[in-house]
């Protein structure tokens, strides 16, 4: 029985979700297995290399969006997955909108600031 979920994401572009990956720390390989339950693989397109014995991985869809897989009960064991994941797609936003933002023609040095009400 396998241990790994497949979540629907919003993520679309490829590139930009591995330089949010690398811009957090995290390891990153592609077109790989990602680590799951006692040994358990599953091919992914790109795979969060994580610290312990589990990682995250992310699968293109037909329609260009991507799956995020992983074994989210072993990842818990040594993440806050709720954290990590959420970390990792506002990283990805972020880098999505500054990316959109630079094609466009927009600002050479834009930031982004997050405000919190």
């Amino acid at each position: 029985m396998s241990h790994f979920s497949t979540l629907r994401t919003k993520i679309t572009d490829a590139e930009i979700l591995k330089s949010s990956l690398r811009d957090l720390g995290i390891n990153v390989k592609t077109e790989t297995d990602l680590r799951g339950y006692q040994g358990q693989r599953v091919r992914a397109d790109i795979v969060a290399i994580l610290e312990g014995e589990y990682d995250l991985g992310w699968s293109r869809n037909s329609d260009g969006s991507f799956d995020l897989i992983a074994d989210l009960w072993g990842v818990a064991k040594k993440h806050n997955q709720t954290e990590l994941i959420n970390s990792i797609n506002q990283k990805y936003a972020v880098n999505k909108t500054l990316s959109e933002v630079q094609q466009r023609g927009g600002l050479q040095n834009a930031n982004v600031t997050l405000v919190l009400q």
